[in-house]
């Protein structure tokens, strides 16, 4: 695939503008707060726990602790996972791709437990619980 100079140029412009709002320039893992830590080239310093993050989830502390920054700043990688986060996308308060985001809140909403929730449980069990899958041919 064969690019013009003037979408070169426009593809160096959207990449300047993403780093105007700041571009990773430091990030390590906190043992002691199971945190890692991102220090951008704005002075701020943003850290989430590593549990959060798609990839990160069940590392061991060991192989968090080893990142490397990408040479232009916008993104994370951990060797030893395999594992990427981009960090205009960790500013913006998304720890992973949309459909594991939209996987950690419905299995958070699975084991939510409210008075009406409790309810309507025991109001289906006492009707014999979950009806069964009817197969189809």
């Amino acid at each position: 695939m064969a690019f013009t100079e003037e979408e070169f140029a426009q593809a160096e412009a959207r990449m300047e503008a993403l780093r105007q709002a700041g571009y990773a320039v430091a990030a390590r893992y906190d043992r002691r707060t199971a945190r890692v830590v991102v220090k951008l080239s704005t002075g701020v310093e943003i850290s989430f726990p590593a549990r959060i993050a798609q990839g990160l989830t069940d590392a061991s502390p060991d192989d968090l602790s080893v990142i490397e920054i990408s040479p232009a700043g916008m993104g994370l990688h951990w060797p030893r996972l395999d594992a990427d986060l981009y960090v205009p996308s960790l500013m913006a308060g998304r720890f992973g791709s949309r459909q594991w985001m939209a996987a950690q809140l419905g299995a958070a909403g699975g084991k939510a437990r409210s008075p009406a929730k409790a309810m309507s449980s025991r109001a289906n069990g006492r009707l014999g619980g979950r009806p069964r899958k009817v197969a189809t041919a």
